[in-house]
């Protein structure tokens, strides 16, 4: 058990936590929550002792092992992977450094011997003969593939190295676990794997995510950073979020009788407990929901944009067509080969593929921004599409000093200030924040505001290249109901796993040779048998 004591911290006259207690306790898994700035990051590093609070204390039970996800890509550069992962578990590592040392002497002596013996007893306690099978497993559920496992972390790219970093933190059965965005850089299977592990992980975690989904299967309990105060609610984030909504909404209906507010919340929490079965966190949320009181749920602090995306016009018949489309990228890797497809007009299709760079090539060349080096698209008549471009394609947007307010009016045929500033109030750049540099903006700031411009360009076709990059779990649950609602054609791509889910109707994976084009929402692609058995072959 890990226990949070009258736990106080502030910057200047900024307070982010007051007066917090909490216990975490074994078999369950908590997910920690809070707008952007919050705190949650800066609360897992107080529950791993890298920042002391000004007041207060945290207690772990004595002999209990606590993990961290290492958040520093280059800390293992020198060590070969499998050796990384094992470190993990410093006790373990120590006693098979020992070891080695021991029976590499020349001089080996009977005390020598002693000590040897001593370590191998409790190495064999802590299962050592079983580290290297164990850390290659964990690896290969993450998607790092065997032949590299004997490499050197430094020879690893980003990506590979966070998912050996998971791995590290993992290794062992640690009694606590804290994890700090630990689905970023992730596959599909490579999430999947992880939530079926932590869903299973008998000791305590407790997780900063931006994935709903994520949240979702795993957490049996939500960490709410808001108000200055960390208050700890059950159920999982939808649970958190429906609750929430529902509660601000009672508090405006001043007209309510109190006992018609106490029914709706009683059958609220009877729905979803009904509903919670079909988790894999089922048997201990559904208990835990049985139990709660109406004093359990309350209003949250949180401002959500307000993301709508109104066409112009209606777009006819025909929407796009692509013939046979075959891309290079410039160091000779090739992303995808004679793609072809027609786009219908209640077409949300989701886009996905191993390489990223593959879509991003493709949204780049149906927005005219780079050239194939065969094939042909064609856009419908009436179409107009506006581009949401990824990190990269985005930041040339952002190289001059205008303000917000001029920034935004270069994108808007209303050009009256007041409009302007309503339009980013709307998107949660109120008063002084709206004559903010453009150059000084946060990633999150700068999806908001490309988002905007997207609204306004009256669009009525989507092309959307990771718009949940950045964004807090406020702002990407606003857009993902804007899209729900917009009722032109969507072509996107994302990490966020509801994301895709909720909006789709049409799934296209993309591979160097081949491409899967699938008329069905996402989770039925990820889980139809026939499917599975297609992708093994896509990626061949």
């Amino acid at each position: 058990m890990i226990s949070v004591q009258n736990v106080s911290l502030r910057y200047g006259k900024r307070v982010l936590f007051d007066d917090v207690n909490i216990k975490f306790t074994a078999g369950n898994c908590y997910g920690v929550i809070g707008a952007n700035g919050a705190g949650k990051s800066t609360f897992l590093k107080i529950l791993s002792g890298d920042i002391e609070p000004q007041t207060g204390s945290v207690v772990i039970t004595p002999g209990e092992r606590l993990s961290v996800l290492n958040q520093n890509q280059f800390a293992y550069d020198e060590f070969p992977v499998l050796q990384t992962v094992i470190m993990g578990n410093k006790r373990l590592y120590d006693i098979m450094q020992e070891k080695d040392a021991l029976y590499a002497k020349t001089d080996f002596t009977d005390a020598d011997g002693e000590r040897a013996a001593n370590l191998e007893g409790e190495f064999a306690e802590m299962n050592g003969w079983d580290a290297e099978s164990d850390a290659a497993s964990l690896l290969s559920g993450l998607g790092i593939k065997e032949d590299l496992h004997y490499s050197q972390m430094a020879d690893l790219n980003g990506s590979e190295k966070v998912r050996v970093l998971l791995a590290q933190a993992l290794f062992g059965n640690p009694d606590i676990l804290l994890l700090d965005e630990p689905t970023n850089n992730l596959d599909i299977e490579s999430s999947i794997w992880l939530e079926n592990y932590l869903a299973n992980f008998k000791n305590t975690v407790i997780v900063v995510s931006h994935d709903r989904h994520f949240l979702d299967q795993v957490c049996t309990q939500i960490v709410d950073i808001d108000f200055a105060k960390v208050r700890l609610f059950t159920g999982n984030y939808s649970f958190w979020y429906e609750s929430s909504q529902l509660a601000l909404k009672q508090r405006q209906d001043q007209n309510k009788r109190t006992e018609d507010k106490r029914k709706e919340l009683e059958e609220f929490i009877r729905r979803f407990s009904a509903n919670a079965s079909k988790s894999k966190q089922a048997t201990s949320r559904a208990k835990l929901l049985e139990k709660l009181t109406l004093d359990d749920i309350a209003p949250s602090s949180r401002k959500y944009p307000y993301i709508n995306f109104k066409p112009e016009r209606e777009p006819g018949d025909q929407i796009l067509n692509v013939e046979n489309l075959t891309y290079t990228s410039e160091d000779g890797t090739r992303l995808f080969t004679n793609l072809s497809f027609s786009m219908r007009k209640g077409d949300k299709i989701f886009l996905f593929s191993e390489d990223g760079l593959a879509v991003t090539a493709l949204f780049d060349i149906l927005a005219g921004e780079r050239k194939a080096d065969s094939g042909e698209f064609k856009w419908g008549v009436t179409i107009t599409p506006s581009y949401f471009p990824n990190d990269t394609g985005r930041d040339k947007y952002f190289q001059n000093d205008l303000n917000l307010v001029d920034w935004l009016r270069q994108f808007s045929a209303e050009k009256d200030e007041s409009f302007i500033r309503g339009f980013l109030g709307r998107m949660l750049f109120s008063g002084e924040e709206s004559l903010k540099k453009s150059t000084v903006l946060s990633g999150g700031e700068k999806v908001r505001c490309m988002l905007s411009k997207v609204m306004l360009s009256g669009a009525n076709l989507l092309l959307l290249d990771e718009p949940t990059n950045h964004l807090d779990l406020e702002s990407i649950t606003a857009l993902n109901n804007g899209l729900i609602d917009f009722k032109g054609p969507v072509l996107f791509t994302s990490h966020d796993h509801q994301f895709g889910e909720t909006i789709a109707n049409r799934v296209i994976e993309i591979a160097p040779k081949a491409h899967l084009d699938k008329l069905m929402t996402y989770d039925e692609y990820l889980t139809d048998e026939r499917i599975k058995e297609q992708r093994e072959d896509l990626h061949k």
